[in-house]
């Protein structure tokens, strides 16, 4: 049996997803322990040109939940883009988490050599082979803003590490 692009990225998805919750849950802590309003956390970034906080925990569940979506050949579920709390964002994951589980792994495989077409900014579209879509951009764009939210929090002092970062990681995903 041959490794599969769904063994790949399903369970990089949920693993990252759940690390991130749980360094959401000691950044509300860090936050509550010094007295800082939340909202201090979720809109710094790093430089003045970066999305910030928040923004990287959206785009990172976005980046998931499309990109399997595409590759299934669902529908992803809509986020509005507005959560103002810790609690919201990880609202967001779980409901994240929740849809990836309905992924179907073997539609999910069937689209590897299929061409996908993905936005690419607002006036772009980006055209790819399915496992070149989800080895190539999908994993890259969600490790990028994964590891750019905790570069945020750990910025902040937020003690967190790269055991927090890697989280439990996922050694096989039940298929659906």
């Amino acid at each position: 049996m041959s490794f599969t692009l769904s063994q790949s990225a399903l369970p990089a998805f949920e693993t990252g997803l759940n690390a991130l919750t749980n360094i959401l849950d000691k950044a509300a802590a860090y936050a509550a322990a010094k007295k800082i309003d939340e909202a201090v956390l979720l809109q710094t970034r790093m430089v003045p040109d970066m999305f910030p906080f928040a923004r990287q925990i959206q785009i990172v569940t976005d980046t998931a939940k499309t990109g399997s979506a595409r590759m299934a050949g669902v529908e992803a579920p809509k986020h509005e883009d507005n959560e103002t709390s810790i609690a919201e964002l990880k609202t967001r994951i779980a409901e994240t988490l929740a849809f990836l589980k309905t992924i179907d792994a073997k539609a999910f495989d069937a689209s590897a050599s299929k061409q996908v077409t993905f936005p690419l900014g607002k006036a772009n579209k980006g055209e790819m082979t399915g496992d070149a879509y989800i080895t190539s951009f999908v994993l890259p764009n969600f490790y990028f803003h994964l590891t750019t939210a905790y570069a945020i929090l750990r910025n902040c002092g937020v003690e967190v590490g790269k055991m927090d970062f890697l989280g439990k990681i996922a050694m096989t995903r039940t298929p659906v």
